[in-house]
């Protein structure tokens, strides 16, 4: 396979390069940067933006499959910022494709499309996208991930994934933000600590991308549709941070804050950085009030029937292997 991974020196980006590298694929990542960890393992790089449409259809030719991982992620930021890269650049990946004649796109969405404010438990795909966001990146990701799997074709076969939350070893996002918090005394449990919440270790949700891909022709069961990823088995999100937080020795989370209040701060951050600091990442939003508060967990059975998917690593075995990791850093 000749593969292309936007958005490949990235956490989830570099694994799947790695992983396609290991089992003899030709790949070339494409970012905003240079990394010479993957051109040290003879992986190709390509530097450019995604919104640039021009290098997107160069950086294309030639190849079989495109793994669009490339996105902006976050509870906050300039709405112009989330529709440029995660809009219009999906629609730059898109005509790129097309014009390069690529078979295969496989999408990195996000459960978050389909997430408003409600708990969502053990929901299938046919959980329908919200009426309205609570923040832009859902919003901007449910807008491409609909573009992707419009685009699917005779000529061009398109799924779009929704792994959550992922972590593991080299997370530069979730777990070291939760460790920062804690260590500031910054988080609360917000409503009664009891939800249940997906996550996905980063080598199964790499290898999900692999199976997609492998799986995926235009007369495949899985063309043109989404899928949810993650362990198989929710964790009760609070004992399983606190869990992390005892195995590296810092105190465990216990101050709470119930769901309304969470709320309501979250919505007059909200109001008081877009008015004085709207680069400034408020401490509450009401997405995140929600996310910390409700379960959102799903049912993954549609991606084991149609393209053979299974969380291979153990949510403990995960676990063990990010505690030591941390340990070394």
């Amino acid at each position: 396979m000749k593969a292309l991974i936007t958005g490949g020196g990235g956490f989830l980006g570099s694994r799947i390069a790695q992983l396609l590298k290991e089992r003899g694929d030709e790949v070339t990542v494409l970012g905003r940067r240079a990394y010479p960890h993957h051109e040290q393992a003879g992986i190709r790089t390509i530097q450019t933006d995604i919104r640039e449409s021009t290098a997107i259809r160069q950086a294309c030719e030639g190849m079989e499959t495109v793994f669009h991982v490339a996105a902006i992620p976050g509870i906050w930021g300039r709405r112009k910022i989330f529709q440029d890269i995660n809009v219009v650049g999906t629609r730059n990946v898109i005509d790129a494709c097309k014009n390069a004649g690529v078979s295969r796109l496989v999408h990195t969405s996000t459960p978050s499309v389909v997430f408003g404010e409600s708990p969502l438990c053990g929901v299938d795909e046919s959980q329908p996208y919200p009426q309205q966001y609570l923040a832009d990146y859902p919003e901007t990701k449910a807008a491409a991930e609909r573009m992707v799997l419009a685009a699917n074709s005779a000529a061009l076969s398109t799924i779009a994934l929704r792994p959550h939350l992922i972590w593991g070893p080299g997370d530069p996002h979730l777990i070291p933000r939760v460790i920062d918090r804690a260590r500031r005394g910054q988080l609360r449990i917000v409503g009664d600590g009891e939800n249940l919440v997906d996550i996905t270790f980063i080598d199964n949700a790499a290898e999900a991308h692999l199976r997609a891909a492998d799986a995926l022709t235009p007369k495949a069961a899985c063309a043109g549709r989404a899928y949810f990823i993650s362990q198989g088995e929710p964790v009760k999100l609070w004992p399983w941070l606190n869990g992390i937080l005892a195995e590296l020795g810092i105190p465990p989370v216990e101050r709470t804050i119930s769901y309304n209040a969470a709320r309501r701060l979250g919505a007059a951050f909200e109001l008081i950085h877009r008015a004085f600091c709207p680069s400034r990442e408020p401490r509450m939003t009401r997405f995140l009030a929600s996310q910390l508060a409700y379960s959102h967990y799903f049912n993954i059975s549609a991606a084991r029937a149609d393209f053979g998917y299974e969380p291979r690593v153990s949510t403990s075995e995960g676990l063990a292997k990010l505690i030591r990791s941390l340990r070394r850093d």
